[in-house]
């Protein structure tokens, strides 16, 4: 009989069911809709305020959108979330580096272009309701570029990083809730200092997938691919290193046998990481990071600096 190798002597890996999600710009607009309705809640006598926010985020999320749609991502969708934010959310079974960059760059970078010109035109005629929206535009974009998970800036920096990513995304995730606690605290925003300390429990999370990773590279284990590339045998030897790592999910198999099997898969899929074709040159990233810098710098500079005089717009207050 025919040896057919390690895969053949263990029982087939879980099938996992794949949540399908469609695209409906319908749920957008309502979503956008209790957007509107929880700022005006906080905000009642500032319409204006909330139109441009809506304007600018929708502007910023169909940047992401647009180029995910023409690098075929799946399952795209678009949404706001009260009194946060919006995001877009969309998957593929194998990432480039390259289109993963301009994907999130799309956002800020087109963002803070229209804020610079929205800046100048509404200085050289003084128009106070294109100044606010300049203003907005820069403020939510550059902000939006610092290297803090899950901000754009923060995607960016974690596809610089190609060694101990687990380990940065820990730091990184620290980081970035204290950092957002601490200012919520100091400007007395409270929604700024819940989102840091919603973050917080992410922290421990990462924490847990680093260690995870870090006893998977002790064994040797391939994690970098999808569930559904994934061979009986693989599956088995990543499920043996997660059950003895995590001992009450070992406890939980043991009492339940097959019926806690999909439960594991489900941990089995989560520890996996999607591939990522590194094919972006060094010149590429250089120009990355140079258009990154530059988006931050210069509206700081033109803003705080002697180019562009706003004593109109204060006298009109």
């Amino acid at each position: 009989m025919e040896d057919q190798g390690p895969s053949s002597w263990y029982e087939t890996k879980p099938q996992l069911e794949k949540v399908k999600v469609e695209g409906n710009w319908g749920l957008t607009a309502f979503s956008v809709l209790v957007f509107v309705l929880s700022f005006l809640y906080v905000f009642s006598d500032q319409l204006d305020f909330v139109f441009y926010l809506v304007s600018v985020l929708f502007i910023h999320e169909l940047g992401h959108y647009l180029l995910m749609k023409r690098y075929k991502y799946q399952d795209l969708r678009m949404l706001f979330i009260p009194l946060m934010g919006a995001f877009v959310q969309g998957s593929k079974l194998n990432y480039s580096q390259k289109e993963s960059f301009l994907v999130i760059a799309a956002g800020p970078f087109p963002g803070v272009f229209l804020g610079l010109l929205c800046l100048h035109f509404s200085v050289a005629y003084q128009l106070s309701w294109l100044l606010e929206l300049s203003f907005l535009f820069l403020f939510l974009n550059v902000i939006n570029l610092f290297p803090i998970d899950p901000l754009d800036g923060g995607q960016l920096f974690k596809l610089f990083v190609k060694r101990k990513r687990d380990f940065f995304l820990l730091i990184f995730s620290l980081l970035s809730s204290l950092l957002m606690m601490t200012v919520g605290y100091l400007i007395e925003s409270w929604i700024l200092f819940a989102f840091g300390l919603l973050m917080s429990f992410k922290v421990r999370g990462f924490q847990r997938n680093y260690e995870l990773r870090k006893y998977l590279d002790e064994l040797e284990l391939n994690y970098e691919l999808n569930y559904e590339d994934l061979s009986d045998y693989d599956y088995h030897q990543l499920k043996n290193a997660i059950l003895d790592q995590q001992p009450r999910l070992a406890q939980l198999v043991e009492l339940q046998g097959a019926e806690a099997a999909e439960l594991v898969a489900a941990h089995v899929n989560a520890v996996l990481l999607a591939p990522l074709k590194r094919d972006a040159s060094t010149r590429f990233k250089a120009l990355i990071i140079i258009f990154w810098l530059l988006s931050i710098a210069l509206p700081v500079y033109l803003l705080l600096g002697p180019t562009y005089d706003f004593t109109w717009y204060f006298e009109k207050l």
